[in-house]
């Protein structure tokens, strides 16, 4: 390497540090090497594991239909298109996916990008530029985050869900304001007061842009999502989704008015100057799409819902720290897919993970600077198919190693506790 000085600089870097203290001693909750289809069970590395740490929210990363239409892509176009939306990289595919996904969302257009993340960099720095302001929840998405950053448009963050905080800042600020906030949080899974922030982005004339990434096809009488759950689709100006989490293929889009999709399709930078998604991937995503406007999809969601509520009340059963259900404006409650476990230390978290993994199970853990520096969890995500017997399972497990009976002793070798909470060595 030429330059010495970024040589340094690399290996002095905590968190590469601790990637390789976890990796050398088998304790790393990350890259891991999945070996099977994306399912209730699946192969990683060496064994079988029920699969807790998946967004395959529907189960349709697997489905006949959804292959079919991947398949029938790849056959007629090809593996790849080779260029940007802008030159030769738009195929029918695009049209015919951005007609379906207006259509279900009940707007007047939709752009496809080629990543979720991408959606949201795209979508958000086309709307707001120097001069412009955007407030965000402070949990809000690393993409979002980005996204205002590239925008170079005044970022102001409120606390989370605090719809107080978000109108004191909206009172404060004049031009042109937009208000970003996920529909579902990733980490927590909780919802956002959806119905309480679109009043008061009506209030003080901000526009609104809501990230439903984790809850589109699973909630709402049509399943598009959070914003439909609250009964206020037609008060958002964008809607972000992702079609690699509940729709089971790969890919973002924003759905909105003609002028809001038109900004985005000429300012866009990462729908201008990427390539397209491949073909098959639109191919997925369009019988993705068909299929949750039918009666299997809506039983579906129905069955990951419920399989949600039914982990989370056996963990609180068992004694176990999680997230309380996001409250609804009718009165009720909802548990949704993502079940968060509270750990709270970093330590303890990567060895509950490595426990679970023993165990045969595969959970996803969340430190910082994902979540807060005392927030560490362990993210529990369910799928229509997982059965009451691995759910039976994961709830007695979790409560042998998490429970309020269980013990605190942690075996991992001190070079591991060491990475984690200390700051790098001279050297590595």
């Amino acid at each position: 390497m030429s330059s010495q000085r970024m040589l340094d600089r690399i290996r002095h870097d905590k968190r590469i540090w601790a990637h390789r203290v976890l990796t050398k001693h088998d304790q790393n909750p990350f890259f891991r090497v999945m070996k099977s289809v994306n399912a209730p069970v699946v192969d990683v590395e060496d064994r079988s594991v029920i699969m807790l740490g998946s967004n395959n929210y529907l189960g349709l990363a697997d489905h006949p239909l959804v292959r079919a239409g991947a398949a029938a892509a790849l056959d007629k176009y090809g593996a790849t298109v080779t260029g940007s939306r802008l030159l030769n990289g738009t195929i029918s595919l695009h049209t015919e996916l951005e007609e379906a996904l207006a259509d279900w969302h009940g707007t007047e257009q939709a752009l496809v990008f080629t990543t979720g993340y991408q959606a949201n960099l795209g979508g958000i720095s086309a709307l707001c530029g120097v001069g412009d302001t955007i407030i965000v929840d402070s949990a809000a998405h690393a993409s979002i985050y980005d996204a205002c950053r590239l925008s170079r448009a005044t970022i102001r963050a409120f606390r989370h869900n605090r719809v107080d905080l978000l109108e004191e800042k909206l009172s404060r600020s004049t031009g042109v304001v937009m208000v970003v906030v996920d529909g579902l949080y990733s980490m927590h899974g909780d919802l956002a007061p959806l119905d309480e922030i679109a009043a008061v982005c009506e209030k003080y004339d901000a526009a609104l842009f809501v990230d439903e990434a984790h809850s589109v096809a699973v909630m709402g009488a049509k399943r598009t999502g959070a914003a439909e759950l609250f009964g206020i689709e037609d008060d958002i100006d964008a809607r972000m989704g992702c079609l690699s989490k509940g729709l089971g293929s790969s890919g973002g889009f924003v759905a909105g008015s003609k002028d809001i999709v038109d900004a985005m399709r000429v300012h866009a930078r990462t729908f201008l100057f990427t390539t397209a998604g491949v073909p098959a991937a639109l191919g997925a995503a369009l019988a993705s799409v068909q299929l949750m406007q039918t009666e299997e999809g809506a039983e579906r969601a129905t069955r990951t819902l419920a399989n949600a509520r039914y982990l989370h009340d056996g963990l609180v059963a068992a004694g176990v720290d999680v997230h309380a259900p996001s409250p609804l404006p009718d009165g009720t409650d909802m548990v949704s897919p993502i079940v968060p476990v509270n750990v709270r230390d970093d330590l303890r978290t990567v060895n509950t993970w490595r426990k679970l993994w023993d165990a045969g199970i595969f959970a996803s853990a969340a430190m910082f600077p994902a979540v807060a520096r005392d927030g560490a969890l362990l993210r529990l995500c369910v799928q229509p198919d997982h059965t009451t017997t691995q759910l039976d399972y994961v709830v007695e497990q979790m409560g042998l190693f998490l429970g309020e009976n269980s013990s605190t002793s942690e075996a991992a070798p001190a070079e591991v506790g060491a990475a984690l909470a200390a700051p790098a060595p001279a050297s590595v």
